[in-house]
């Protein structure tokens, strides 16, 4: 036990350090030359620290859990609904893991270096003469992502793909029915605009991004897997029933 807790304490050093090079490199981009509006924070203020899923939809492959990762670090100072200066990043919060492809992370030593932050790999897809065939969850990947409840808050994008309105995949309903985590959906937008898809370089300055937290759902963890992806995909608002919602008027940011 004595060797477990020395490991985990050494793991959030390092992601602690990650985060905070990270977060200074990036947080220019998500409140200066762009502006972030974040609401619902007041949602995170009472969540336990394990056993937390946060499910979102996807616009980049990095941006998005950048930003997560500064809204965390800001919640654990009591920001409400922003960032402000980040002082945060010297103390960071450090419970949490993501969801990511492991062919993503694995493709340069950048996103090598992203995964020490708390990157928990899985092989969702494989790919055959240029295209993507889907398929499920590894049993080691549910594992893992097990294990990561037991201690942390877990971000995962039901999706797996940046494309709007894809449909979920069942091995986040798996997920949710067998650990019960207390489940926490996001919806973000803007991030697609701001940056490209994989959210490290600039594609439009000045960009509203936002992040919504909605209240924790609440869910049957009896029902049927179709049942709760359904539940999860309305709450993130990615069910064919949004796909023609019309859009909001923007509102300012306050970062």
């Amino acid at each position: 036990m004595a060797q477990i807790a020395k490991s985990i304490k050494s793991s959030n050093i390092i992601k602690g350090l990650v985060y905070f090079l990270v977060g200074i490199f990036t947080y220019p981009g998500i409140c200066i030359i762009n502006r972030l509006r974040i609401t619902g924070m007041e949602h995170l203020k009472n969540l336990p620290r394990k056993n937390v899923l946060f499910v979102s939809n996807h616009q980049t492959y990095f941006a998005d859990v950048i930003t997560f990762i500064h809204i965390f670090c800001a919640n654990k100072w009591r920001k409400k609904n922003k960032l402000g200066i980040p002082y945060y990043l010297l103390w960071p919060f450090t419970g949490i893991n993501y969801v990511a492809a492991e062919e993503t992370m694995n493709s340069n030593w950048l996103t090598k270096i992203f995964s020490l932050a708390g990157a928990i790999t899985v092989k969702r897809t494989w790919k055959k003469d240029g295209g993507e065939v889907r398929r499920g969850l590894d049993p080691s990947d549910t594992r893992n992502i097990h294990l990561a409840l037991e201690k942390n808050w877990v971000i995962t994008f039901p999706q797996g793909t940046t494309k709007p309105f894809a449909p979920g995949r069942k091995g986040t309903a798996y997920i949710i029915k067998q650990n019960q985590p207390v489940v926490v959906p996001v919806v973000i937008n803007g991030f697609w605009r701001a940056f490209n898809k994989k959210g490290l370089v600039f594609k439009k300055k000045g960009s509203l991004l936002t992040v919504r937290f909605k209240a924790p759902l609440q869910i049957n963890y009896d029902d049927s897997l179709d049942d709760i992806l359904e539940t999860v995909m309305d709450a993130i608002e990615q069910s064919p029933r949004f796909m023609h919602r019309p859009a909001k008027k923007p509102v300012l940011a306050e970062f």
